[in-house]
């Protein structure tokens, strides 16, 4: 596959997650797929070949700055909302890949609501999502999760948490845990004003079928349950919060 078709396909991406109203997505697919066909530009290719790329980078550039107004107005008026909707069985996944793109120096605080927190593969979730937040918030300082006490686990929940509570806070990260045996919903709240939402909490990957196959560390790569996940914006988290 040459570069000129490479970007055809990351943009003709962009128009099918755009056409679903996923916007952020969408835009990512359109920057990705601009910055290729601006690279090739640059090239020394003939007059014709230069023209119909400046023609095509003019009108995805023209959709992306849309899509960007679009964004910016749903959030102002507090009508941005995107569904994403997991199949039984599909891959590609990560709480990277779902929500990677609203982790950034924005967010100072995260905000995680889950009840089903317990077991080791849900605690390991949980950690998987820490580590996604240290990397990608170079200005987080705090996260705070509130799920429910595992009286069966002989101590291992309380255990795992103090271990990772002193992980982040060599990255200057303050750990909070909060009980509530009345919890329900499930949600993450980015202090950006991002809030996530998922139907089975962070709990929503399959077991591997052995300790050997792929999924088994890259979670792009491991099958999932169905479920939905909503992400809308508030301009109130800070002030509920905060």
């Amino acid at each position: 596959m040459n570069i000129e078709n490479a970007a055809i396909n990351i943009l003709k991406r962009g128009v099918e997650l755009d056409t679903k109203k996923r916007y952020t997505e969408a835009l990512i697919c359109y920057q990705e797929g601009l910055q290729i066909l601006v690279d090739k530009m640059k090239d020394d290719i003939d007059d014709v070949t230069k023209k119909y790329l400046r023609k095509k980078v003019e009108e995805y550039m023209n959709r992306a700055e849309t899509i960007k107004k679009l964004v910016l107005k749903q959030k102002e008026t507090g009508q941005f909302h995107e569904q994403i909707q997991i199949e039984n069985n599909s891959t590609g996944h990560s709480y990277a890949a779902l929500f990677g793109r609203f982790l950034d120096d924005e967010v100072e605080y995260v905000i995680v609501e889950d009840p089903y927190i317990r077991s080791f593969h849900q605690c390991q979730n949980f950690l998987r999502l820490c580590e996604l937040l240290v990397r990608k918030c170079c200005n987080l300082r705090k996260i705070q999760l509130t799920t429910t006490k595992d009286d069966k686990s002989e101590g291992n929940q309380r255990m795992w948490f103090s271990n990772l509570l002193h992980d982040l806070s060599q990255y200057k990260v303050h750990l909070i845990i909060k009980y509530s045996d009345t919890l329900h919903d499930r949600q993450i709240i980015l202090s950006s004003g991002w809030i996530i939402k998922i139907g089975r909490g962070l709990d929503f990957f399959k077991a591997p079928e052995n300790k050997f196959c792929l999924g088994m560390y890259d979670m792009d790569l491991r099958q999932c349950h169905e479920t939905t996940v909503d992400i809308v914006h508030s301009k109130n988290v800070k002030q509920s919060y905060g």
